[in-house]
This record gives C-alpha cells, sequence and structure tokens, in this order.
C-alpha cells in the first residue's frame, strides 16, 4: 500500500475513524497501513518495525473494531477477551491509554495491571467486565494464582515488544501463560526486530501468519541525527549542564548505565538550576509516573533514566536524547534513540565517550552499519568536585594486556623490588618510625622453642598467624593427640580435678586451674 491511503480507506469503523481524527492522525504509517487490515482479517501476524513508527496504533485500532463487531458471547466480569502482554510498566501505561484515546467512543472496557502498586484496586477492577486488559507477565500470574483472573475467553492475544520480553527472561512467564489461553484464539507478535529467538518463538506460537516488516533489521531512525563527543567520564556531567543551558533544551531525556548513576546525575543538574528527576527499576510507581508525567507536559526538562524506559516512553516529538554512557548491548543503543524522531519528526541523539567505552562505540557502529559523528568539544566549565561524588559508571572488565603493562599491577618481584619485612610495618605519613621494642615484649615474633619451632601465636605487627610447629617430614600439620587418624586425643584425668559423668563414656573436661580442687593436708 501507498502512504496516499487514509484512515478510512482501510475498513475501520466510523467511531475509530472519528477518535482518530480528534487525535490529529489522517494518513497511516507504513506498519500501520500494512498491519491494520491482516489484522482486521482475522489471521496471526508477525510485524516488526522500528520503534517509533506507530505498532501500538497498528495492533489497537483493528482489534477494537473486531471486538466491538462481535458481541461477546458469554461475557462475565474478570474475563477478558483481549489480552495484551508488555514488558514493562511504562509500557503497558502507554498501550492502556492509547486503548481508550482511540475507543473512546466504543462501548468496550479496558484495564491495566503491572507490579509494584496495591493488587486491592486491580482485584476490585477485575470484578467488573473487562473486553480488553493490558498487563506485565510477572503481575498476571499473581491474579491467576489467586483467582482473580479467567482468561478462558481470550479471542486475541497480542505480545508487544516480543523482543524485549525475551531479553528480560520472561519466556517461563509467557509459556505459563499460554497454557492457561483457549486454542483457538488470533495472536499477533509485535516486535522492534526480527531475531533468530523471535522467528522461533513466532514458530511455535503463530498459525500460519502474515509478515510485515517495515524497516531493515536494527536500523536506527533515519530522521534522528546522531553526534558523538569524546569526553573523560569526570567532564561528563559539566557538558551535560553546558548544553542544556548553552543550547536552551527544554525537554532531553539522558540515559544511564547504572541506578545509582541515575540518581547522582540527577542531584547534580539540580545543583546546577536545572529541574531533573531520575526513573529506573528501584524507584516507586508512583514516582516514576509522576516523573514521566512532569517530562510530558515539559514542567520537567530532564529526565534521567536507565534502560528500563529504552522501551517503554512514547513522548511526541521529544527532541533530544542524550547518552550519558554507551550501553554494553549495542541493540540497545538502537532502542534508546528510537525514544527521539517518531512519527516522522526530527531529533538529535547525543552520546558522550571516554576512552573505556571506545569498543562499545565500535560495536554499535557495526550493528547500525554506519560511522556516527564526531562533534568538536565547546568550552565549558568544569565544576569543582564534591565530597560525596563518586563514579557513576558500573565495574567493567578491564583487558588482560592493560594489567601486563601497568606497572602498578605489578607484583613486586616482577619489577626488581623486595617486599618489605612483615615484622616491621612502614610507618605513617609524617610519624616518626617506631623505636625497637623489647625482643620478647607483645607484638614481635615468637622465639624458637626446643624444637626449633616457633609457638602459635598471632602477630600485633603483620596480622598474620606466626607458622605452628610442624614434625611432619612432608610439612603437614602434625595429627592432632598423636593419633593416626589427626583427630583429637582423649582428655586424660587430672588427678587434682573431679571427674564428671556424661553418660557416654567419655572422659570428663578438665575444669580451668581456677576451679579446681585444693589438695587435702599432707600427711606427716
Amino acid at each position: 500500500m501507498t502512504s496516499e491511503v487514509n484512515f478510512a480507506g482501510l475498513g475501520l469503523a466510523q467511531p475509530l475513524l472519528r477518535a482518530i481524527s480528534e487525535a490529529g492522525y489522517s494518513t497511516p504509517t507504513p506498519i500501520q497501513s500494512q498491519a491494520i487490515p491482516l489484522v482486521l482479517a482475522g489471521g496471526d501476524l508477525l510485524a516488526a518495525a522500528q520503534t517509533g513508527t506507530g505498532k501500538t496504533a497498528g495492533f489497537t485500532l483493528p482489534v477494537l473494531h473486531r471486538l466491538a463487531a462481535a458481541a461477546p458471547a458469554n461475557a462475565r466480569a474478570g474475563r477478558p477477551r483481549c489480552l495484551i502482554l508488555t514488558p514493562t510498566r511504562e509500557l503497558a501505561a502507554q498501550v492502556e491509554e492509547s486503548v481508550q484515546t482511540y475507543g473512546k467512543h466504543l462501548p468496550l472496557t479496558s484495564m491495566v495491571m503491572f507490579g509494584g502498586v496495591g493488587i486491592n484496586p486491580q482485584i476490585q477492577a477485575l470484578r467488573k467486565r473487562v473486553d480488553i486488559l493490558v498487563a506485565t507477565p510477572g503481575r498476571l500470574l499473581d491474579h491467576v494464582g489467586q483467582k482473580t483472573l479467567d482468561l478462558s475467553g481470550v479471542e486475541i492475544l497480542i505480545l508487544d515488544e516480543a523482543d524485549r520480553m525475551l531479553d528480560m527472561g520472561f519466556i517461563r512467564d509467557i509459556r505459563k501463560i499460554l497454557a492457561l489461553l483457549p486454542r483457538q484464539r488470533q495472536n499477533l507478535l509485535f516486535s522492534a526486530t526480527f531475531s533468530d529467538e523471535i522467528r522461533e518463538l513466532a514458530n511455535g506460537l503463530l498459525n500460519n501468519p502474515g509478515c510485515v516488516e517495515v524497516a531493515r533489521r536494527n536500523t536506527t531512525a533515519e530522521l534522528v541525527r546522531q553526534s558523538i563527543y569524546l569526553v573523560p567520564q569526570k567532564q561528563k556531567r559539566d557538558l551535560l549542564a553546558h548544553l542544556v543551558k548553552d543550547n536552551a533544551w527544554e525537554q532531553v531525556l539522558v540515559f544511564t548505565r547504572t541506578k545509582h548513576g541515575a540518581n547522582k546525575l540527577a542531584e547534580y543538574l539540580i545543583k546546577q538550576g536545572i529541574p531533573s528527576a531520575a526513573i529506573h527499576g528501584n524507584k516507586s510507581q508512583t514516582a516514576r509516573t509522576r516523573a514521566l508525567a512532569q517530562f510530558k507536559d515539559g514542567s520537567l526538562p530532564v529526565l534521567v533514566a536507565t534502560d528500563i524506559a529504552a522501551r517503554g516512553l512514547d513522548i511526541d516529538q521529544l527532541p533530544h536524547v542524550v547518552n550519558f554512557e554507551l550501553p554494553n548491548v549495542p541493540e540497545d543503543y538502537v532502542h534508546r534513540i528510537g525514544r527521539t524522531g517518531r512519527a516522522g519528526s526530527s531529533g538529535a541523539a547525543v552520546s558522550f565517550v571516554d576512552g573505556e567505552e571506545k569498543s562499545y562505540l565500535t560495536a554499535i557502529e557495526r550493528l547500525i552499519k554506519r560511522s556516527i559523528e564526531r562533534e568538536p568539544l565547546p568550552e565549558f566549565v568544569i565544576a569543582a568536585p564534591d565530597a560525596s561524588d563518586v563514579d557513576t559508571r558500573g565495574p567493567r572488565p578491564q583487558p588482560r594486556q592493560q594489567a601486563r603493562r601497568d606497572p602498578a599491577a605489578q607484583p613486586r618481584h616482577a619489577r626488581g623490588e623486595r617486599p618489605a619485612p612483615r615484622s616491621q610495618p612502614h610507618p605513617a605519613p609524617g610519624r616518626a618510625p617506631a623505636r625497637p621494642r623489647d625482643p620478647d615484649a607483645v607484638g614481635n615474633r615468637a622465639p624458637r622453642g626446643p624444637d626449633g619451632n616457633r609457638s602459635t601465636h598471632r602477630s600485633e605487627a603483620d596480622g598474620n598467624r606466626v607458622a605452628s610447629p610442624r614434625p611432619d617430614v612432608d610439612g603437614n600439620r602434625a595429627p592432632r593427640g598423636g593419633e593416626a587418624n589427626g583427630n583429637r586425643a582423649p582428655r586424660t584425668a587430672d588427678p587434682r580435678s573431679p571427674q564428671r559423668a556424661d553418660g557416654n563414656g567419655r572422659p570428663a573436661r578438665q575444669r580451668p586451674a581456677l576451679f579446681a580442687a585444693k589438695p587435702g593436708p599432707r600427711e606427716d
């Protein structure tokens, strides 16, 4: 189909066309123009399109049309007709919002369920009729376990961002959910890419599906201008603050690698007078929802996020995305910058790369099959470090060759240095060396006994235990109590201490000298 086809030409119901017009859309995107007729026909579908091309409307519009056209035969509370599974809470909320937007003129009901919030309000909502249920796999199985949800009436199953669900380890939950659904149903699988794992899942789930692939595999949006600043890690936050202030950026999504790094960066930007907030897995759902709402309405110019937000955010005409740190997985770069340049609008993706991230950059450029433009560093002020500043990066494995070349990583004997005697520690800076102690003083090495060995005790000077006597010729520790098996020998009775009967035939434990019985009077 061509882009000249309008939504009315796709055969959608009039209430849907009215809602589409009120939302400000007139021409379907390529994924919508190809997927909608196939879904309306009732067959299974395997669809892949780069993020930001309108996949959500590509399945919500025809699903709403089909459910409205066929009245349910045995509709009842807690028994949805359509199930939409998503990997993240944010994406679930976005999809359910799209369902409400396009289905507001239809007599259909919908709800969303995910973890991180109370389950009781969801149980109350399931006591009413629900036509479309949008859920994350974990919370869905919680409701199934509590018998508050009945999946026997599902007519249409949709897996949205299926590749992300596989990456997050949801495959076992998906299989459990599939076993609870009716065998006769329509299956729609939407994904950003067609990986080998996705095709394997599709082979076991879909029945003679139609296939739609709008974009090339692992490609970035062509309307996104990509650029790179080569900058040391310690100067990245100062560069970010400069770019936001100097260019008057009003809406920028910043990605970090770790949750702690997201928090620290947001705190620094606030100190620089830039309103910011961080969202990640450790944030409560209420805080995440509030920060996202403020970011969407423009009251919060900077949102700092981990990759949990790389898939679930749908923000109209987001102008700027910043990779404060490059992702470890090259595909995540594609998903991150896909938050901008959506639905035909242009955008810019800026990445900060330090010396240790060049290998990540090489892998990304190899994946997208293009070189990303390098930008010269502008002049910016480097703020003085705070006492609370820490490195925001996660641990990175270092190449083995680096340890070999770094003299500091070499052992002393490899650098030609002799180790200091363990009994004579180096004095602390600014402190005079300790005066030599008496040889018998505590803290020096114990004197040798008649057998030439030192007694067993812990030296206070070096903190290490001095070697115990080893009379064996093979260098092993002598057996306990002289027994051949190395076990402790029975204690011998002390004629001065009374014996304690324990009932097991074992000799009584010797009393300490403090409680030993005093000897009787001697006979003259």
